[in-house]
């Protein structure tokens, strides 16, 4: 009487058994140099700060951008936007229209109260050319038209015209 086989492995055979257990000397070298291969690649980007930090200071003044028009129509006033070389800060109109003289600071969107708002970039990051400072309307419309560009990156920050529409 013949006695049955718990199948382990490959079978080489009419009763034959082989167990497999573990890669071939050839799967571990392959999957050591593309892992090398990869380390070598993507390892210093995940260093080197320098480009996370233009990123978001572009994103924080297109963001600081956005809020100076929405908050010139929505308290339909004049909202200045002042800048230096590595930062940019809000101011608005205290008054009205026809006024268009920002002196009343802008607090911080967030709540913490820090007046005025302001986008600081990191050291060693700024923006390609000082921008000209400016001021968006109680339609949101810019005076003058801009487009600014932080040192390093590719896209540039443009403001519509006639719409003051704030895009990459």
């Amino acid at each position: 009487m013949s006695r049955p086989y718990l199948f382990m492995g490959f079978c080489d055979g009419i009763g034959s058994m082989r167990q497999s257990s573990g890669f071939t000397l050839i799967e571990v070298v392959m999957v050591l140099v593309i892992a090398g291969i990869l380390g070598a690649v993507a390892a210093p980007k995940f260093f080197d700060v320098g480009t996370f930090n233009m990123r978001g200071f572009h994103d924080e003044t297109l963001a600081l951008l956005r809020y100076a028009q929405k908050s010139a129509i929505a308290q339909r006033r004049t909202v200045c936007v002042a800048f230096t070389l590595s930062s940019a800060a809000l101011k608005i109109a205290s008054a009205a229209p026809p006024s268009s003289t920002c002196d009343t600071d802008i607090a911080d969107p967030t709540g913490s109260n820090v007046a005025p708002y302001t986008v600081t970039a990191k050291s060693g990051i700024n923006y390609t050319a000082k921008p000209t400072d400016f001021s968006f309307n109680a339609l949101g419309q810019p005076n003058p038209p801009q487009t600014l560009q932080v040192f390093g990156m590719t896209q540039s920050i443009t403001i519509e015209t006639e719409t003051g529409y704030i895009h990459e």
